[in-house]
């Protein structure tokens, strides 16, 4: 008995250390195998690193997603797997909407390992796979995908840009806008499963603008209320902080919807405000007038004789009004938007001096925006035929080009003192001085004579502020003829309050039908928006009404 009884110990002793040996085995010397092997079967639709998100601001600093990943459940087929193509696509069909020919053909396909079936699919689509039993419905599966998803749709769709599908290797790409900018930042990098082995995807990291989603919205409200008003072809509008150089808004039209690019053409992805160049026109002549004013080739009081018209190199230039005003200042000039006044301050200037300035604006190179695809504005009718008529249209705004983020910084310059700041978009990016472009007298006076043509054509006047701001419109070359076209682009600059600004506003309309003065179509439009910031700012009045 006694002998049995050690024998039965012996033995369940022995079975033991087999046991312990076998639990030693897996989970010490072997368990990074099988850690590994357990978290690639759950991780196996975890492969894509989630994509930073993008995020707007506002003036307490809350955070507006602007893009997001989000999960999507996807149906997808290995016709490898599947023994009877006729039988899973008559069962299948039916369930996720799909025809049962097409699915037929698809589960037919020889070596084929993959057919995406259902993109984006329904709650009720999963709940009616699931229902049907693995067996019967080997070779049919559904997987989480992470997909972009942009909540604010066509606003700020050139700004954002958006990110392409997943390829075969998972990997998904930012191709326009901050997407594509910022990829490296926000794309992360993809996680592996690598036999035994699964490598952990890293996350791609967010990215916060300084878009002021408040700012951002009532932009695009007026713009798009402006083009379609007007039949016009599109427009832009950038605010900036002139000090900076932070971009508050930027908006262009038409837009497209990021969530749904494949429907749109490819021109619609590109961004105007940093893709495109166009002669600004008028707006200029403040330009001009700050040049001539640094270099004292003339004072806000310089007077001259206008006559209406001037030839040139035996070509006419004429004032837009086609009237002749007799002695005028250079303030004068800048309030009734002479082009002769700006032709006569070019001359007192030198042409090389003029040339000069316009290049330490950077009229002809980038901002280095953090945007992909932004073109150089062209001063070359000036460097490669400098003749006195192209210097003396280039004083008014034509025959030069640039783009609106080139325009709307030579404009902040002007409110801040005559620094040329490197415009930003990411919020808490250091400012970068460019280099002062004029001096901060010269810059006092451009402003004053702004704030008059304000005060004299009333329509962007604002109760209680000085507000600074110059018109512009510029007729539409004829790329084909040679010469310009009936249409026109109108565009408006300013800033406010204007002897300490605190945001400038450049407005673009670009051919609204009927060719109308900008006084008619972007003038209201930036007094609107210009109100709306100072309200929403709480900016407090700079100037005694007089209630008379």
């Amino acid at each position: 008995m006694k002998a049995r009884f050690w024998i039965f110990i012996s033995a369940f002793s022995f079975l033991y250390l087999i046991l312990v040996f076998n639990l030693y085995r897996i989970q010490v010397k072997k368990g990074d195998f099988y850690t590994a092997r357990a978290e690639s079967q759950l991780a196996v639709n975890n492969l894509t690193a989630p994509r930073g998100n993008i995020y707007f601001t506002d003036k307490d600093n809350n955070f507006i997603p602007a893009a997001l990943e989000k999960k999507y459940n996807e149906i997808y087929a290995v016709p490898t797997e599947i023994e009877d193509a006729s039988e899973m696509a008559r069962i299948i069909g039916p369930i996720l909407g799909l025809e049962v020919e097409d699915l037929e053909r698809k589960f037919n396909k020889t070596g084929d390992e993959y057919e995406l079936l259902v993109e984006k699919a329904t709650d009720e689509q999963l709940d009616s796979l699931n229902l049907i039993e693995k067996g019967l419905r080997k070779g049919i599966y559904p997987k989480t995908n992470l997909q972009r998803f942009y909540p604010l749709e066509k606003e700020a769709s050139h700004l954002i840009g958006f990110i392409t599908s997943e390829d075969e290797e998972g990997r998904r790409e930012g191709v326009y806008g901050l997407e594509a900018y910022y990829e490296e930042r926000l794309a992360g990098k993809n996680g592996e499963a690598l036999g035994d082995k699964f490598i952990w995807p890293i996350a791609g990291k967010d990215l916060y603008l300084t878009i002021d989603k408040n700012i951002q919205d009532q932009a695009e409200d007026i713009l798009s209320d402006l083009v379609g008003n007007y039949n016009a072809k599109g427009g832009s509008v950038i605010v900036q902080n002139p000090d900076s150089g932070e971009i508050l808004a930027m908006v262009n039209m038409p837009g497209f919807n990021p969530n749904d690019y494949s429907n749109y053409e490819i021109s619609s992805f590109l961004n105007p405000a940093v893709e495109n160049i166009y002669e600004p026109g008028s707006i200029f002549k403040v330009i001009t007038m700050a040049i001539g004013l640094d270099t004292k080739s003339i004072t806000p009081e310089t007077t001259y004789v206008d006559l209406g018209e001037r030839t040139i190199d035996g070509r006419t230039i004429k004032n837009w009004d086609l009237k002749a005003h007799g002695t005028m200042t250079m303030t004068n000039v800048i309030e009734k938007s002479l082009n002769t006044g700006t032709v006569f301050a070019e001359e007192k200037i030198g042409h090389s001096k003029f040339l000069s300035y316009l290049k330490d604006f950077r009229l002809d190179e980038t901002t280095d925006v953090d945007l992909p695809g932004e073109v150089r504005g062209s001063l070359a009718s000036l460097e490669n035929d400098p003749r006195d008529i192209n210097f003396a249209t280039a004083s008014y705004g034509q025959g030069i080009s640039v783009t609106p983020i080139r325009l709307i910084t030579a404009i902040s310059a002007i409110a801040n003192g005559g620094l040329l700041m490197k415009p930003i978009l990411e919020k808490g990016e250091q400012e970068t001085l460019v280099k002062r472009v004029i001096s901060r007298e010269a810059a006092r006076q451009v402003q004053e004579m702004m704030v008059s043509a304000v005060d004299g054509a009333i329509v962007a006047a604002i109760p209680g502020y000085n507000v600074a701001g110059k018109t512009g419109t510029a007729q539409i070359p004829d790329f084909n003829k040679g010469g310009y076209t009936d249409r026109v682009i109108n565009t408006y600059g300013g800033f406010a309050p204007a002897f300490d600004p605190e945001f400038t506003i450049l407005i673009k309309l670009d051919d609204p039908a009927g060719a109308p003065l900008a006084g008619q179509t972007v003038v209201p439009a930036f007094k609107e928006l210009a109100q709306f910031i100072i309200n929403y700012y709480g900016i407090a009045p700079d100037r005694v009404v007089d209630d008379g």
